[in-house]
C-alpha cells in the first residue's frame, strides 16, 4: 500500500551508551528509508525534554538509563504525545521491565545484544503504522472539514425535518448540540412568510437578481429578530422562509413579525405575507407550531398580503358549513340563464358578503371550494346553451386559476364576475337573431308557465308559429326536443323545491301533474331517484 508522505518520520534515540546512540544514529541509511534523525540524547532527563520541542513520531530507548528509567519516559511520552511509537531496548535480564513498557503502550522491544538489521526492521515497522495513522487522521480531518463545510446545510435539512415530524426530547438535544443551532432549546415560535406576488414580479428576471433580492429579504428577516430574540431563518422553497424564534411570549411573536414584514417593506420593494403559530415550550413541539403558521398563512387568501396572520386569531374559527346558500346558486344560474348580467353580480356580492361577515372568517379552503364550485356550475350552464368548443374558455379560464398555489379571494371573485359578464354576452348575442329571439321567447314562456300541462300547440300558437315549423326550430336552436326542455326545466324546478323543503304532492300540483305518483315516476325516470331519495341524499351531501 502506498501512503501519501507530507513529511519524513523523525526518530529520537536514547541510550546511557554513546557508541550505541552513534551507531543507531548513523549507521543505518534512514533518509533512504524516509526516516529524519531529530535527536539523541544519553539520559532520560534530557531525552525527554528533547522529545517535547522536538516531536518525534518514533522513539527508542533504552529501558535502563539514569536520572529516568525507561519505563517513566514511557508513562510520561503517552500522556502528552499519544500517538508516538515508542521501541524499548532491553536485555535478557530486562525483560519484566519491557513487558511492562508495553503495557503501558510501547509499540515493541528489542533484546541486547542486537544487530543493526533488527534495529532498522522495527524502525520500518513503526514508520509504517505512523503512515497508516497519518493517513486515517487526514482521512477524518478532511471528514471533519466537509462535515463543518456542510453544517449550514446539515442545519437547515434538520430544522426543515422538524418542521414536518415531532422527535424525542433527547435525540432532539443531541442532534441540536451536535448541529451547534444557536437557539436555546426551550421556548419557540414558528412564522411562515411568504414572498407577494413572487411569480407574477419575478418569472422573467435573471437567477442572480432573484438570487441577490431572496438573499436580502433573509438578512433582514435575520437582522429584524435578532434584535428581539434569537432566531434561525431558513428558506423553504423559492418563495417563502421560515424562522424558528426563542419566546415564550406571544404578544412578543407578533411584534417580532410585525417588525419582519415593516423592515422588508421599507428596505426592500417586496412585501411579506407572515402566518405565525402559537409558542410552545420544547423542541418535539416545534411541528404543532409551524402547522399552525401554516394555517395562519392560508389566511391571507382574504388580504392583499403585507400583513401578519396569527394562527391565535383562528384557533376558534366556527364551522361555515351552513353560510353557503343552495337557493342564492339557483338564483344566480337562473340570472345567467336570463342574461342579466348586473343581478349576476349582485348575487355574487351577495354571496361573498355573507362569507366575510362571519368573524373569525371561514377557512380560506371552504371559500376557495365556493368558489370553484360556483365557477363549474357556470359552465355546465352554458354548456346547455352553448357549443362545448365555447364553453371550454369559460373551462380553461377556471382552470388556470385552480392550477395555482394560494390564489387570493379577490382573484377568485373577479373570475366569477368575469364569467358572467362572459356569458350574459353570450347569451345577448345569441338573442340578437331571429330565431334565437323566437325560442327564446318561448323559453320565456314555458318557464313561467311550469304549473301548466304545457303542449307544443299551446307554445306554438302564444308565439304566432305552426306547431311543425315551431318544433323544428326549437330543436335547431337548443339541440333538444320540446318535450326535453319542458321535462328538464320542471324537473330542475322540482330539485329546487325539493332542496327547499315542500312535500311532494305540492310540487307534483305546483308543476302540473295531476298525480303524485306519476310525478314520482318521471322524477324517478329523469334522476334514477325517487323524490325522497334525491331529499335525503342532497341532505347527507349538505
Amino acid at each position: 500500500m502506498e501512503y501519501r508522505q507530507a513529511r519524513a518520520v523523525k526518530l529520537c534515540i536514547i541510550d546511557d551508551i554513546k557508541s550505541v546512540v552513534e551507531m543507531i544514529a548513523r549507521k543505518p541509511q534512514w533518509e533512504e528509508h524516509g526516516i529524519e534523525v531529530a535527536g539523541t540524547a544519553l539520559d532520560g532527563e534530557e531525552g525527554l525534554e528533547m522529545i517535547r520541542s522536538r516531536r518525534p513520531d518514533i522513539v527508542l530507548t533504552d529501558i535502563r538509563m539514569p536520572r529516568m528509567d525507561g519505563l517513566e519516559m514511557t508513562r510520561a511520552i503517552l500522556q502528552f504525545a499519544p500517538a508516538c511509537k515508542i521501541i524499548i531496548l532491553s536485555a535478557y535480564s530486562e525483560f519484566a521491565y519491557a513487558q511492562q513498557a508495553i503495557r503501558l503502550g510501547a509499540m515493541d522491544f528489542v533484546k541486547k545484544p542486537f544487530a543493526i538489521d533488527e534495529i532498522v526492521n522495527v524502525v520500518l515497522k513503526a514508520k509504517e503504522q505512523c503512515l497508516q495513522e497519518r493517513v486515517e487522521q487526514e482521512r477524518i480531518q478532511a471528514m471533519e472539514l466537509r462535515i463543518k463545510e456542510s453544517l449550514p446545510v446539515l442545519r437547515q435539512e434538520y430544522l426543515a425535518f422538524l418542521m414536518q415530524h415531532q422527535t424525542a426530547e433527547h435525540s432532539a438535544h443531541s442532534r441540536w448540540e451536535y448541529l451547534g443551532i444557536p437557539l436555546a432549546q426551550h421556548d419557540f415560535a414558528v412564522f411562515i412568510a411568504e414572498i407577494d406576488g413572487f411569480a407574477e414580479k419575478y418569472y422573467r428576471q435573471p437567477v442572480q437578481e432573484i438570487e441577490l433580492i431572496r438573499f436580502s429579504l433573509q438578512n433582514i428577516l435575520e437582522e429584524t429578530v435578532a434584535e428581539w430574540t434569537k432566531g434561525v431563518v431558513f428558506r423553504e422553497a423559492a418563495n417563502r422562509y421560515v424562522c424558528i424564534m426563542n419566546t415564550a411570549d406571544s404578544d412578543i411573536a407578533v411584534q417580532i413579525a410585525e417588525a419582519c414584514c415593516a423592515n422588508v417593506s421599507r428596505y426592500s420593494r417586496c412585501t411579506l405575507s407572515v402566518g405565525l403559530g402559537l409558542c410552545v415550550p420544547t423542541i418535539h413541539e416545534l411541528a404543532d407550531s409551524y402547522s399552525q403558521a401554516l394555517s395562519a398563512l392560508a389566511y391571507h387568501f382574504y388580504t392583499d398580503g403585507n400583513a401578519v396572520y396569527s394562527y391565535a386569531n383562528i384557533v376558534h374559527k366556527p364551522q361555515a358549513v351552513n353560510s353557503y346558500s343552495a337557493a342564492a346558486e339557483q338564483d344566480l344560474l337562473f340570472a345567467l340563464r336570463s342574461g342579466n348580467e348586473d343581478k349576476s353580480r349582485l348575487i355574487l356580492q351577495n354571496i361573498f358578503g355573507e362569507l366575510l361577515q362571519l368573524s373569525p372568517l371561514p377557512a380560506p379552503q371552504y371559500v376557495e371550494s365556493i368558489g370553484y364550485e360556483l365557477a363549474f356550475k357556470i359552465c355546465r350552464v352554458m354548456l346547455e346553451l352553448f357549443p362545448h368548443e365555447k364553453v371550454q374558455v369559460l373551462e380553461q379560464q377556471v382552470n388556470r386559476l385552480k392550477s395555482r398555489p394560494h390564489p387570493q379571494l379577490q382573484e377568485i371573485r373577479l373570475l366569477l364576475e368575469e364569467l358572467c359578464a362572459q356569458s350574459c354576452r353570450w347569451i345577448e348575442e345569441e338573442r340578437s337573431t331571429e330565431s334565437s329571439r323566437i325560442i327564446y321567447q318561448a323559453k320565456a314562456y314555458i318557464c313561467a308557465n311550469l304549473h301548466t300541462s304545457l303542449t307544443l300547440e299551446q307554445v306554438a300558437r302564444q308565439i304566432n308559429l305552426s306547431q311543425g315549423y315551431f318544433s323544428n326550430l326549437f330543436k335547431k336552436v337548443t339541440g333538444i326536443s320540446f318535450q326535453q326542455f319542458v321535462m328538464h326545466e320542471k324537473m330542475e324546478r322540482a330539485k329546487t323545491m325539493l332542496i327547499e323543503g315542500l312535500q311532494v304532492q305540492e310540487i307534483a300540483m305546483e308543476l302540473g301533474y295531476e298525480h303524485r305518483r306519476y310525478f314520482s315516476e318521471v322524477f324517478k325516470k329523469y334522476t334514477d331517484m325517487t323524490p325522497s331519495e334525491f331529499k335525503i341524499y342532497y341532505q347527507g351531501k349538505a
